[in-house]
């Protein structure tokens, strides 16, 4: 697939043809044929240039300035001027020199400081600023003498507010209060607070014999009977096995994508190795006569000790996060205690090579849902005296085991989501990875132990049809992304089209992408509805998921496209309107 380096309407500089002078254009169109691009100059002229005769403006904005005209047809009168000055008016070589790798050195540092630390707003005057600066210096037309003097104060004004600004990183915070999500501080109380208690009582009532919303609330234990020792222990002995996992030297290395410092962190890939070691581990268990049921009957207590850890993790993260430099923060942190401790501070907190949110995202969460769906299988037969589990029990933990031996077979996809390089890992993911993902995911499996259902094999068909379904389109999109991703001139991709944008990527406008935004997200949402089916339709609890999951695509699919329009900007707007569709229309 051929790629090109600029986008449409992207202002660049290009050279005049027969000459060796560069001047503002706007990139109009581009021929993938040809290879050229046809661009506007600010006299009016269109013309074709190839990619070499271009050039973004930044490369012409530590230089000096070549040629004083704004357009071509002024031109001559530039090169009439004469450049000799005589050496009383001239200041001496090496103070001139010294004098302009200061400055640039100024320069350069502040930049780099104000890129890393400053808000979007503080960011975008900055860069305006040095526009200004260079447009003013570029452009004119005064007398030669003018023109240095006018250099001159621009350079002093400008390692002033250099100045001001490399302090001002210290006080200014990455996202301004107004930008906070989840409803800012307050919001973030409620879910941290909120979140917990829900989930214990859609437990509870789950274990009611009719767990209808009229017997809300449900009967509260004492809190003493919530908690036990020996559960903890058993869950942070789960922890351990699966970080000693993590670490076991099995599997390829790969790289994540690029830091805000240009660093590309590494990451070892064996959480299906995981996966099979854990398997070994449970099936030698279950040989050897491990009483599992002990799970289910303490499964309140699990999911209070799960908790707690969660919290525990969650202080220490946010802790540690206190000494990290600022480069390694979160783009989401804010400044804010309380909501930095929600979202996460740090962005890739990391003990020696062991990457604390990248492990915790896929292993203990992840396979240990799968482990729970086992144990209500299990306790399914020993509770309703069955010699095999029921039907609906097998298509749940069947449909559920394939979601995450896929996420685990896949495991690198993981580095590109929002997860791993915009959020940092504080108590919103821990508490999602370690606790939502394992208790909740598997409420069908835990409902039906209590509330049976039987389901007839053609009714089972269309359940196996539609999960197929979604899985489908959920693995074909996010493989389609990855390897774009991965390779965007791979000949295997070559039928799919694009638009570029200014950041050198490209938007895939074709395929599952040109279907609809979040083709991923569609196929997600299928199989959640496939894999409630199998609970009937008594209740609406085993529901919930759907209802929840509905929710939180809805949520994320609003963050990706704010995101998304804020790094793309006029690619973004031109995407939007190549693919309209969104998953859920109606609700934005």
């Amino acid at each position: 697939m051929p790629s090109r380096k600029f986008a449409d309407g992207e202002v660049v500089r290009g050279r005049w043809p027969g000459s060796s002078l560069y001047y503002e254009v706007e990139i109009l169109s581009h021929d993938s044929t040809s290879q050229l691009y046809t661009v506007k100059y600010k006299d009016g002229t269109e013309l074709e240039l190839k990619e070499n005769d271009i050039k973004p403006l930044t490369s012409f904005r530590q230089r000096k300035s070549g040629s004083t005209s704004s357009s071509p047809s002024r031109r001559r009168g530039n090169r009439s001027r004469s450049r000799s000055r005589s050496p009383g008016r001239r200041p001496p070589k090496d103070a001139r020199r010294s004098a302009s790798a200061s400055h640039q050195a100024d320069i350069k540092e502040a930049r780099r400081e104000v890129e890393v630390k400053l808000t979007p707003l503080v960011l975008e005057k900055f860069n305006l600023l040095q526009e200004s600066s260079y447009i003013s210096t570029q452009y004119s037309l005064r007398p030669r003498r003018e023109e240095i003097r006018l250099k001159e104060m621009d350079s002093k004004e400008e390692k002033f507010v250099t100045k001001e600004l490399a302090v001002r990183t210290f006080e200014v915070t990455p996202i301004r209060a107004k930008d906070l999500e989840f409803g800012g501080v307050p919001g973030v109380l409620l879910i941290m607070f909120g979140l917990p208690v829900f989930l214990f009582l859609l437990l509870l009532m789950c274990k009611q014999k009719d767990p209808s919303l009229l017997n809300f609330p449900p009967p509260l234990p004492a809190l003493y009977e919530l908690w036990e020792t020996r559960v903890f222990g058993v869950c942070l002995l789960w922890f351990l096995i699966q970080a000693l996992f993590y670490l076991l030297p099995i599997g390829k290395v790969v790289e994540g994508t690029p830091l805000i410092d240009g660093r590309r962190l590494k990451y070892r890939l064996n959480g299906f190795y995981a996966f099979i070691l854990t398997s070994a581990i449970i099936g030698t268990c279950l040989f050897q006569g491990v009483e599992f049921h002990y799970v289910y009957r303490h499964f309140l207590q699990f999911t209070l000790a799960a908790t707690v850890f969660c919290v525990v993790l969650s202080v220490y993260l946010y802790m540690r996060s206190l000494k990290v430099p600022r480069k390694d923060l979160s783009p989401a942190s804010s400044g804010n205690a309380v909501y930095d401790f929600f979202i996460g501070r740090e962005l890739n907190p990391r003990i020696g090579t062991f990457d604390l949110k990248y492990f915790c995202e896929l292993r203990p969460g992840l396979i240990g849902w799968v482990v729970i769906n086992l144990v209500m299988l299990l306790a399914e037969m020993k509770i309703q005296s069955r010699a095999v589990p029921s039907l609906a029990m097998i298509l749940v933990n069947s449909f559920q085991l394939l979601y995450v031996v896929d996420a685990l077979w896949n495991e690198e996809a993981v580095l590109t989501t929002m997860d791993i390089i915009h959020d940092g890992f504080g108590f919103m993911l821990a508490f999602g990875d370690l606790v939502w993902v394992p208790f909740i995911y598997s409420f069908q499996a835990f409902y039906l132990v209590s509330h049976p259902n039987e389901v007839s094999w053609p009714m089972a068909s269309l359940m196996i049809v539609l999960k197929l379904c979604g899985y489908v389109i959920f693995r074909g999109a996010n493989s389609q992304k990855n390897a774009f991703r991965k390779n965007p001139s791979d000949p295997k991709l070559a039928h799919l089209k694009t638009i570029h944008t200014s950041t050198g990527k490209n938007l895939l406008v074709s395929g599952w992408w040109g279907f609809v935004r979040h083709p991923n997200y569609l196929g997600d949402l299928i199989m959640a509805l496939a894999w409630s089916l199998p609970c009937g339709f008594n209740h609406i609890l085993p529901y919930f998921y759907v209802v929840y999951f509905t929710m939180l695509l809805v949520h994320r699919e609003a963050r990706d496209e704010y995101q998304c329009k804020k790094k793309y900007g006029v690619a973004w707007e031109k995407y939007c309107q190549r693919v309209p569709y969104r998953i859920f229309p109606y609700i934005y």
